[in-house]
């Protein structure tokens, strides 16, 4: 079979669940090849279908951006001919995609919540527009480089060869223009990543500000926890919480809105979860147009009757 390229996201050398969702996807098109930049566990790698995996230890893909990670990616892509290059669909991971897509000369899809395989074509779902229209895209030229959602399939361990291959590679002085001076890890709050979580919980304008009852629940259901842009502009979150047209999309397993209207930034953040649940006082809120599930109340009432049912049955 063909090797998949899956370029693995890594951070402190923890392999994110994102990656693993990638080496299965991989596993629909050919054989799963990992493409790590630095330090990862290899046995995880293995573990999840890699068959191989190439490492780059150079200090360089750290000390710079991304530019070094993509002329590598390109070089090997261009060695390998590969069915595919999959990639997180990151902030990194879509301009690592878009490099190498230019550089080998292939057709490149960002945002894919799905990817299929039927007799050797691969075709990828998408959701467009603010999420109004899902579309289903095929590449025409060169390798398709697809960068993919988290949460677009379940990690599955199936074990591969885990064969690891150190690669050197030297990076051209092109690619060196812009060096990372300082770095701080991000502090920690006990929480999944808000993309990549399986749940995600978040909290609007019927908060008032008090997002206790929204992250009681987040923590009892191991869940991430998002803010509408109402409760950010209001500063009762930061950005980094916003889920919509100008924060983050994801795309969970489930996703619960508590107190948000539903207008359409926040909408094209998060409408494409597999299974959305809104508590809202107002009847008529436009969120529940979308949902699987609705509850009009009070999420001061509504989220700690939830809580409190759901630790009974947890045990």
């Amino acid at each position: 079979m063909t090797e998949v390229l899956v370029l693995i996201d890594a951070p402190a050398g923890k392999v994110t669940k994102p990656s693993l969702e990638l080496l299965t996807i991989a596993r629909r098109i050919g054989e799963p090849s990992a493409v790590v930049f630095g330090q990862a566990d290899t046995s995880v790698l293995a573990e999840y279908g890699a068959e191989k995996i190439y490492t780059y230890a150079d200090s360089v893909y750290e000390e710079y951006l991304v530019a070094p990670k993509a002329e590598a990616l390109a070089a090997l892509a261009a060695e390998k001919s590969p069915a595919a290059v999959l990639a997180p669909a990151t902030t990194e991971g879509k301009e690592i995609a878009a490099r190498v897509a230019l550089k080998t000369n292939s057709g490149l899809i960002t945002d894919a919540v799905d990817v299929t395989v039927d007799g050797g074509q691969i075709t990828t779902t998408q959701s467009v527009f603010a999420g109004n229209f899902t579309v289903e895209a095929q590449v025409t030229q060169g390798t398709p480089v697809i960068a993919v959602k988290p949460n677009a399939a379940t990690p599955e361990q199936v074990a591969g060869a885990g064969a690891v291959e150190a690669v050197s590679f030297d990076v051209p002085e092109s690619a060196k223009a812009v060096k990372i001076v300082s770095s701080e890890p991000r502090v920690s709050t006990g929480r999944p990543e808000l993309t990549e979580a399986a749940i995600v919980v978040s909290g609007g304008r019927g908060t008032n500000g008090d997002f206790s009852e929204v992250e009681a629940l987040a923590d009892v259901l191991g869940a991430a926890v998002g803010a509408s842009r109402a409760a950010v502009d209001s500063g009762w979150k930061p950005h980094s919480f916003q889920v919509g047209q100008t924060g983050k999309v994801v795309s969970p397993q489930l996703y619960i809105a508590a107190g948000i209207s539903g207008a359409i930034q926040h909408r094209a953040g998060m409408q494409t979860s597999k299974t959305i649940v809104a508590v809202n006082k107002d009847e008529e809120a436009p969120i529940f147009e979308l949902v699987d599930f609705g509850v009009v109340g009070d999420l001061k009432t509504v989220l700690p009757q939830a809580t409190e049912e759901i630790t009974k049955r947890k045990g």
